[in-house]
């Protein structure tokens, strides 16, 4: 695919998961009619650092058709989830007026959601997968600093940049860790359902460590809680092996690598 990644990636990004969301719906990965049976989809990664929600304000970012914020407002938190897909966003309102959950909806880009939703939260959540899908975490970390209440926490799991250092098989290093040129790839399948005939183009972005916890930092939000795992709690890569329940490795690099942190961070005190 031939491309201007830095014009052409949000376009290009939401064609590739409007493309998604009709196979995830229906993938015995997300198991829908399981959730709304009442089984639990967060993880025990983002439980502990979320802690009791019940009366919370929470903003759920990049929340795909909406799964996890139904979730926390289950668990007693007024939840907000934005997605840039429109057709994630028409399911997860679908899915919260079968389920008779008020969790809004919005559809906008992060970078786009102060403009289109003015309030503040208690609780800013983002979760696995997320933030390689932005170019720039400067930005990205001002619009969840904008959305903070002054008391407020910004809750993240998200898969470690080591994991996109590999191939899709898990067999050599491919890309680097510190972000230099967008990776571009054209797909089959999605990680929700391997044999899905669909065919995506993405575009997306490696970002160390480093760059999370200063773009954090130079937007007012200080780390207090971090938290490395060396294993993913879905079974979403290639030749993964489980562990034990709901933990998952690559069974073709040895020895384990990281492959989920978790962090918290509030604002630095005035």
């Amino acid at each position: 695919m031939t491309t201007d990644a830095n014009s052409d990636y949000l376009k290009i990004n939401q064609q590739s998961w409007d493309k998604r969301v009709g196979v995830h719906i229906d993938s015995d990965f997300y198991d829908v009619q399981g959730f709304i049976n009442g089984k639990q989809v967060l993880n025990d990664i983002e439980l502990s650092l979320l802690g009791d929600v019940k009366g919370k304000k929470i903003l759920h970012l990049q929340c795909h058709f909406g799964q996890d914020s139904l979730a926390l407002q289950q668990l007693g938190a007024e939840v907000v989830g934005l997605d840039f897909s429109p057709k994630a966003i028409e399911y997860a309102k679908n899915l919260a007026d079968k389920m008779n959950l008020n969790a809004q909806f919005v559809c906008a880009d992060v970078y786009s959601a102060p403009t289109v939703n003015q309030d503040t939260f208690d609780i800013v959540f983002t979760s696995y997968g997320t933030i390689g899908w932005l170019p720039d975490l400067d930005k990205w970390a001002k619009v969840v600093r904008h959305f903070l209440k002054p008391n407020g926490q910004f809750i993240m799991a998200e898969f470690h940049p080591v994991l996109w250092m590999y191939n899709n098989e898990f067999t050599e290093i491919t890309y680097d860790y510190f972000k230099s040129t967008p990776i571009i790839e054209e797909q089959s399948g999605t990680y929700a359902n391997a044999d899905s005939d669909i065919k995506v183009n993405d575009i997306t972005w490696n970002h160390s460590l480093s760059e999370v916890f200063n773009a954090l930092k130079s937007n007012g939000l200080m780390v207090d809680s971090f938290e490395e795992f060396n294993y993913s709690p879905y079974n979403c890569f290639q030749n993964m092996q489980e562990i034990g329940p709901n933990k998952f490795v690559i069974s073709t690099i040895k020895p384990q690598i990281p492959m989920v942190y978790a962090l918290r961070a509030i604002p630095f005190k005035q």
